[in-house]
């Protein structure tokens, strides 16, 4: 699972950053609008922690845009606000929940799990091939193919962004924690293992290489 924070209280959001690790979730952090735009527009994620009140505008006026991108990824307000009709205008605006700061993290903890329990990244279905990015299963014509780690996650990127081409730098960007630490190359490494271990027992083609420009999914094209 994947939490994007858009946080411009440092302490705080490396509090958060910390503790949701140290219970297995993977996170980025953001300080402003504008770096929590970048980081959705290249990665997914399961959940949005959103401050209200940042450097460059308020969290509630992406949400809507967050929504439309993303129906299934949750939102959960954080704000100093402790106003009725700010939590009303949150939540009319596409908010899941709405957290009044100073808040104790073991709650927090609790609510995200109570929303990701009921959200979660979109099941992708492209005729008789099912992708589960929750579960981290694949199934085609009723039988689960064995693709696990990386390789599921770069064919679900790029399933999840369909007819769109995507660079290795974004493959790396989206998926890789530290992507500055690996080479490209790993990205060819997961493209191999999906056409080994899917695409050829399959006689399917789902990615296709576009030269020079990176990879796009392209089921259900015919091998």
């Amino acid at each position: 699972m994947r939490i994007l924070i858009i946080e411009d209280e440092v302490t705080l959001s490396k509090t958060l950053s910390d503790g949701l690790k140290s219970f297995g979730y993977q996170n980025d952090v953001a300080e402003n609008l504008s770096d929590g735009k970048y980081f959705l527009e290249i990665r997914n994620y399961d959940l949005v922690l959103l401050d209200w009140m940042l450097p460059d505008g308020n969290g509630v006026d992406i949400i809507q845009d967050i929504k439309a991108n993303a129906p299934k990824t949750s939102i959960i307000m954080l704000s100093a606000r402790d106003d009725k009709e700010s939590e009303i205008e949150a939540l009319r605006a596409g908010a899941d929940d709405y957290i009044k700061k100073p808040f104790d993290f073991e709650i927090l903890l609790v609510r995200i799990e109570a929303k990701l329990r009921f959200g979660g990244t979109n099941i992708i279905e492209v005729e008789n091939l099912i992708i589960n990015p929750e579960e981290e299963k694949i199934i085609y014509d009723g039988e689960e193919i064995e693709l696990k780690g990386k390789p599921f996650e770069v064919l679900t990127h790029l399933a999840l962004h369909k007819d769109q081409i995507i660079s290795k730098e974004q493959l790396l960007d989206a998926i890789w924690e530290e992507p500055e630490l690996v080479t490209p190359n790993v990205i060819e490494v997961a493209i191999n293992q999906i056409r080994q271990k899917m695409d050829k027992p399959l006689n399917i083609t789902t990615i296709e290489t576009v030269r020079r420009r990176g990879y796009r999914f392209c089921f259900p094209k015919k091998a």
